[in-house]
Protein backbone atom coordinates (compact mmCIF):
# COMPACT_ATOMS: atom_id res chain seq x y z
CA UNK A 1 0.00 0.00 0.00
CA UNK A 2 2.52 2.76 0.99
CA UNK A 3 4.51 1.42 -2.19
CA UNK A 4 1.30 2.28 -4.42
CA UNK A 5 1.53 5.46 -2.89
CA UNK A 6 4.78 5.99 -2.95
CA UNK A 7 4.99 5.94 -6.90
CA UNK A 8 2.50 8.50 -7.02
CA UNK A 9 4.07 14.53 -2.20
CA UNK A 10 3.98 30.24 -3.43
CA UNK A 11 4.01 28.98 0.14
CA UNK A 12 1.66 31.73 2.32
CA UNK A 13 0.75 31.59 6.15
CA UNK A 14 -2.97 31.00 5.65
CA UNK A 15 -2.55 28.54 2.37
CA UNK A 16 -3.28 24.75 3.04
CA UNK A 17 -3.67 21.62 0.79
CA UNK A 18 -6.54 21.87 -1.61
CA UNK A 19 -8.13 18.50 -0.51
CA UNK A 20 -11.58 17.15 -1.56
CA UNK A 21 -13.93 17.45 1.53
CA UNK A 22 -15.69 14.06 1.37
CA UNK A 23 -12.24 12.93 2.37
CA UNK A 24 -11.47 14.59 4.96
CA UNK A 25 -14.80 13.58 6.54
CA UNK A 26 -13.34 9.82 6.14
CA UNK A 27 -10.40 10.43 7.77
CA UNK A 28 -10.47 8.15 11.04
CA UNK A 29 -10.21 9.59 14.73
CA UNK A 30 -6.70 9.40 16.07
CA UNK A 31 -4.59 9.57 12.71
CA UNK A 32 -1.07 11.05 12.75
CA UNK A 33 0.01 11.35 9.42
CA UNK A 34 -1.91 12.35 6.41
CA UNK A 35 0.01 12.20 2.58
CA UNK A 36 -2.53 13.29 -0.32
CA UNK A 37 -1.57 13.29 -3.92
CA UNK A 38 -3.84 15.04 -6.75
CA UNK A 39 -3.47 12.52 -8.91
CA UNK A 40 -5.12 14.96 -12.16
CA UNK A 41 -1.84 17.51 -11.33
CA UNK A 42 0.27 14.32 -10.94
CA UNK A 43 -0.30 12.33 -13.98
CA UNK A 44 0.16 15.88 -16.25
CA UNK A 45 4.05 15.98 -15.16
CA UNK A 46 6.90 14.50 -17.38
CA UNK A 47 8.10 12.93 -14.02
CA UNK A 48 5.02 10.48 -13.74
CA UNK A 49 4.88 10.06 -17.50
CA UNK A 50 8.52 8.51 -16.96
CA UNK A 51 8.77 7.01 -13.92
CA UNK A 52 4.61 5.06 -13.63
CA UNK A 53 3.32 5.34 -17.15
CA UNK A 54 6.07 3.92 -19.01
CA UNK A 55 6.55 1.10 -16.37
CA UNK A 56 5.69 -2.05 -15.67
CA UNK A 57 4.60 -2.15 -12.13
CA UNK A 58 3.84 -5.43 -10.95
CA UNK A 59 2.75 -4.98 -7.43
CA UNK A 60 0.31 -1.90 -9.22
CA UNK A 61 -1.07 -4.41 -11.49
CA UNK A 62 -1.75 -6.71 -8.59
CA UNK A 63 -3.33 -4.39 -6.67
CA UNK A 64 -5.27 -3.63 -9.99
CA UNK A 65 -6.37 -6.91 -10.01
CA UNK A 66 -7.43 -7.57 -6.42
CA UNK A 67 -9.20 -4.72 -6.11
CA UNK A 68 -11.30 -4.05 -9.17
CA UNK A 69 -9.78 -0.29 -9.78
CA UNK A 70 -6.48 0.66 -11.03
CA UNK A 71 -4.93 4.17 -9.32
CA UNK A 72 -3.22 4.85 -12.52
CA UNK A 73 -6.24 5.05 -14.32
CA UNK A 74 -9.67 5.28 -11.79
CA UNK A 75 -8.23 7.73 -9.11
CA UNK A 76 -8.04 11.58 -9.26
CA UNK A 77 -6.89 12.36 -5.96
CA UNK A 78 -5.61 10.36 -2.42
CA UNK A 79 -5.30 10.68 0.90
CA UNK A 80 -2.93 8.19 2.90
CA UNK A 81 -3.86 8.50 6.47
CA UNK A 82 -1.81 6.22 8.99
CA UNK A 83 -3.58 5.56 12.35
CA UNK A 84 -2.12 3.58 15.61
CA UNK A 85 -4.44 0.91 13.87
CA UNK A 86 -2.80 0.38 10.86
CA UNK A 87 -3.52 2.53 7.42
CA UNK A 88 -6.12 3.32 4.91
CA UNK A 89 -6.08 4.49 1.19
CA UNK A 90 -8.82 6.93 0.47
CA UNK A 91 -9.61 7.49 -3.14
CA UNK A 92 -12.19 9.96 -4.93
CA UNK A 93 -12.28 9.07 -9.01
CA UNK A 94 -14.76 6.67 -11.28
CA UNK A 95 -15.19 3.31 -9.78
CA UNK A 96 -17.33 0.45 -10.63
CA UNK A 97 -19.86 -0.89 -8.21
CA UNK A 98 -20.36 -4.19 -10.02
CA UNK A 99 -16.54 -5.37 -9.58
CA UNK A 100 -15.49 -8.73 -9.36
CA UNK A 101 -12.38 -8.90 -7.23
CA UNK A 102 -9.52 -11.65 -7.10
CA UNK A 103 -11.23 -15.01 -6.17
CA UNK A 104 -9.29 -15.17 -3.10
CA UNK A 105 -10.67 -12.02 -1.28
CA UNK A 106 -13.23 -12.74 1.15
CA UNK A 107 -16.71 -10.48 1.43
CA UNK A 108 -17.73 -9.02 5.01
CA UNK A 109 -20.34 -7.40 5.05
CA UNK A 110 -19.73 -4.23 7.03
CA UNK A 111 -22.76 -1.94 8.38
CA UNK A 112 -24.40 -1.08 4.84
CA UNK A 113 -20.87 -1.54 3.00
CA UNK A 114 -18.78 -4.51 1.63
CA UNK A 115 -15.25 -5.31 2.62
CA UNK A 116 -13.35 -7.06 0.05
CA UNK A 117 -10.57 -8.60 2.15
CA UNK A 118 -7.40 -10.18 1.54
CA UNK A 119 -5.81 -11.51 4.80
CA UNK A 120 -5.17 -8.51 6.80
CA UNK A 121 -6.11 -6.01 4.49
CA UNK A 122 -9.26 -4.65 2.52
CA UNK A 123 -10.93 -2.59 0.36
CA UNK A 124 -14.27 -1.38 -0.16
CA UNK A 125 -16.46 0.88 -3.24
CA UNK A 126 -18.77 2.76 -1.88
CA UNK A 127 -20.27 4.21 -4.61
CA UNK A 128 -19.33 5.35 -7.97
CA UNK A 129 -17.13 8.13 -6.98
CA UNK A 130 -15.25 6.82 -3.77
CA UNK A 131 -12.76 3.94 -2.31
CA UNK A 132 -11.10 2.46 0.56
CA UNK A 133 -8.77 0.41 0.59
CA UNK A 134 -6.03 -0.75 3.63
CA UNK A 135 -5.53 -2.19 6.54
CA UNK A 136 -8.76 -3.57 8.26
CA UNK A 137 -9.33 -1.65 11.29
CA UNK A 138 -7.74 1.33 9.95
CA UNK A 139 -10.39 0.91 7.23
CA UNK A 140 -13.43 -0.09 9.01
CA UNK A 141 -12.30 3.14 11.31
CA UNK A 142 -12.78 5.41 8.11
CA UNK A 143 -16.53 3.58 6.93
CA UNK A 144 -17.66 4.22 10.53
CA UNK A 145 -16.33 8.02 10.43
CA UNK A 146 -17.87 8.47 7.01
CA UNK A 147 -21.21 6.98 8.65
CA UNK A 148 -21.71 8.38 12.15
CA UNK A 149 -18.39 10.05 12.71
CA UNK A 150 -17.80 13.71 13.89
CA UNK A 151 -15.81 14.25 10.77
CA UNK A 152 -12.98 16.56 13.17
CA UNK A 153 -10.25 14.06 12.85
CA UNK A 154 -8.35 15.71 10.17
CA UNK A 155 -8.36 18.86 11.53
CA UNK A 156 -5.63 18.66 13.67
CA UNK A 157 -3.15 17.86 10.94
CA UNK A 158 -4.33 20.29 8.70
CA UNK A 159 -4.03 22.64 11.02
CA UNK A 160 -0.23 22.09 11.09
CA UNK A 161 -0.33 22.13 6.59
CA UNK A 162 -0.70 25.84 6.76
CA UNK A 163 2.40 26.38 4.93
CA UNK A 164 1.43 23.60 2.22
CA UNK A 165 0.81 25.61 -1.33
CA UNK A 166 -2.96 24.29 -2.34
CA UNK A 167 -1.62 23.52 -5.93
CA UNK A 168 0.83 20.88 -4.31
CA UNK A 169 1.15 17.63 -6.07
CA UNK A 170 2.25 15.85 -3.31
CA UNK A 171 2.32 16.90 0.37
CA UNK A 172 2.17 15.15 3.66
CA UNK A 173 1.94 16.07 7.08
CA UNK A 174 2.69 14.15 10.70
CA UNK A 175 3.08 14.17 14.24
CA UNK A 176 4.82 10.60 14.06
CA UNK A 177 7.35 11.44 11.12
CA UNK A 178 9.42 9.13 13.38
CA UNK A 179 7.74 6.31 12.63
CA UNK A 180 6.01 7.05 9.41
CA UNK A 181 9.01 8.72 6.87
CA UNK A 182 11.68 6.57 8.44
CA UNK A 183 9.51 3.25 8.10
CA UNK A 184 9.49 4.31 4.26
CA UNK A 185 12.10 6.37 3.35
CA UNK A 186 15.56 4.62 1.85
CA UNK A 187 17.66 2.78 4.10
CA UNK A 188 21.34 1.88 4.19
CA UNK A 189 22.18 -2.21 3.72
CA UNK A 190 24.69 -4.22 3.77
CA UNK A 191 26.32 -2.58 0.67
CA UNK A 192 26.97 0.99 2.33
CA UNK A 193 23.90 2.71 0.98
CA UNK A 194 22.75 6.03 2.49
CA UNK A 195 20.46 5.75 5.35
CA UNK A 196 17.83 8.74 4.38
CA UNK A 197 15.64 7.80 7.02
CA UNK A 198 18.16 8.61 9.73
CA UNK A 199 17.11 12.19 8.92
CA UNK A 200 13.70 12.36 10.01
CA UNK A 201 13.84 9.77 13.09
CA UNK A 202 14.29 13.02 15.59
CA UNK A 203 11.17 15.05 14.40
CA UNK A 204 8.09 15.43 16.41
CA UNK A 205 5.58 16.97 13.92
CA UNK A 206 6.61 17.40 9.96
CA UNK A 207 5.23 18.97 6.71
CA UNK A 208 6.22 18.52 3.22
CA UNK A 209 5.14 19.56 -0.56
CA UNK A 210 6.54 18.31 -3.55
CA UNK A 211 5.89 20.28 -7.11
CA UNK A 212 6.94 17.59 -9.88
CA UNK A 213 6.10 20.41 -12.63
CA UNK A 214 9.05 21.08 -13.57
CA UNK A 215 11.75 18.87 -12.05
CA UNK A 216 11.07 18.53 -8.58
CA UNK A 217 10.95 21.41 -5.82
CA UNK A 218 10.13 19.82 -2.30
CA UNK A 219 10.01 21.79 0.92
CA UNK A 220 10.33 19.91 4.44
CA UNK A 221 9.69 21.58 7.70
CA UNK A 222 9.93 19.65 10.47
CA UNK A 223 10.78 20.49 14.56
CA UNK A 224 12.66 18.86 17.35
CA UNK A 225 11.87 18.18 20.60
CA UNK A 226 14.82 20.53 22.00
CA UNK A 227 17.52 22.92 20.22
CA UNK A 228 20.47 20.42 20.83
CA UNK A 229 18.27 17.67 18.61
CA UNK A 230 17.73 20.34 15.73
CA UNK A 231 21.96 21.12 15.81
CA UNK A 232 22.42 17.07 15.57
CA UNK A 233 19.63 16.01 13.46
CA UNK A 234 20.59 19.51 11.11
CA UNK A 235 24.77 18.16 10.81
CA UNK A 236 23.42 14.67 10.30
CA UNK A 237 21.74 15.73 6.86
CA UNK A 238 24.54 17.85 5.91
CA UNK A 239 26.64 14.93 6.39
CA UNK A 240 24.18 12.22 4.33
CA UNK A 241 24.24 14.95 1.65
CA UNK A 242 28.40 15.41 1.51
CA UNK A 243 28.31 11.34 1.58
CA UNK A 244 25.97 11.34 -1.30
CA UNK A 245 28.30 13.29 -3.42
CA UNK A 246 31.69 11.25 -2.35
CA UNK A 247 29.49 8.46 -3.81
CA UNK A 248 28.62 10.34 -7.33
CA UNK A 249 30.56 7.54 -10.41
CA UNK A 250 33.43 9.57 -11.59
CA UNK A 251 31.36 9.23 -14.92
CA UNK A 252 28.32 10.48 -13.60
CA UNK A 253 29.89 14.28 -12.41
CA UNK A 254 26.49 15.87 -13.58
CA UNK A 255 25.13 13.87 -10.86
CA UNK A 256 27.15 16.73 -8.06
CA UNK A 257 24.38 19.33 -9.07
CA UNK A 258 21.30 16.81 -7.86
CA UNK A 259 23.32 17.24 -4.18
CA UNK A 260 24.02 20.53 -4.89
CA UNK A 261 20.56 21.64 -5.10
CA UNK A 262 19.70 20.22 -1.44
CA UNK A 263 20.02 22.68 1.21
CA UNK A 264 19.32 22.64 5.21
CA UNK A 265 18.59 25.42 7.38
CA UNK A 266 18.36 25.00 11.52
CA UNK A 267 16.82 27.53 13.60
CA UNK A 268 15.92 26.62 17.56
CA UNK A 269 13.66 23.54 17.08
CA UNK A 270 13.19 23.84 13.53
CA UNK A 271 14.80 21.76 10.44
CA UNK A 272 13.90 22.98 7.03
CA UNK A 273 14.99 20.88 4.15
CA UNK A 274 14.54 22.31 0.25
CA UNK A 275 15.22 20.41 -2.80
CA UNK A 276 15.41 22.31 -6.33
CA UNK A 277 16.36 19.22 -9.10
CA UNK A 278 16.05 20.67 -12.00
CA UNK A 279 14.06 18.33 -14.84
CA UNK A 280 17.15 16.61 -16.67
CA UNK A 281 18.67 15.93 -13.76
CA UNK A 282 15.19 14.50 -12.40
CA UNK A 283 15.08 12.34 -15.70
CA UNK A 284 18.61 11.23 -14.68
CA UNK A 285 17.97 10.21 -11.79
CA UNK A 286 15.07 8.42 -12.90
CA UNK A 287 17.01 6.77 -15.79
CA UNK A 288 19.12 5.51 -13.00
CA UNK A 289 16.24 3.69 -10.73
CA UNK A 290 14.84 1.92 -13.77
CA UNK A 291 18.25 0.41 -14.91
CA UNK A 292 18.72 -1.67 -12.08
CA UNK A 293 16.55 -4.31 -10.76
CA UNK A 294 14.80 -4.97 -7.66
CA UNK A 295 16.51 -7.03 -4.89
CA UNK A 296 15.71 -7.74 -1.85
CA UNK A 297 15.18 -4.59 0.37
CA UNK A 298 14.90 -2.35 -2.84
CA UNK A 299 16.85 -1.22 -5.31
CA UNK A 300 20.30 -0.32 -5.01
CA UNK A 301 21.80 2.41 -7.31
CA UNK A 302 25.00 1.12 -8.09
CA UNK A 303 28.27 2.93 -8.81
CA UNK A 304 31.31 3.67 -7.55
CA UNK A 305 31.18 3.59 -3.83
CA UNK A 306 28.22 3.28 -2.14
CA UNK A 307 25.20 3.00 -3.27
CA UNK A 308 21.58 4.58 -2.56
CA UNK A 309 18.76 1.98 -1.83
CA UNK A 310 15.19 2.20 -2.24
Amino acid sequence: MRLVLLLFAATTLFAQPRIDNVLIRMVPPGSTSLVGVNMERMKATAFYRKLVEQQRMPQVDKFAEETGFDPRRDVRELLYASTPEGSVLLARGRFKLTTNPASQAKLVRYGSYNIWTLENSGFCILDQTLAAAGELKALEAALDEWTRGQHKAAQPLLAMSKGVAPTANLWGVSTGFAGFLASVLPKGGVSGGIDFSRIFTGMKSSWFQADFATGLRLDLRGATATDTDAIALRDMAKGLIGFGRLSVPENQPEMLKLWDGISVEQETRNITIRADITPALLDKLVQMLNSVPAGRGGREVAGRGPGIKL
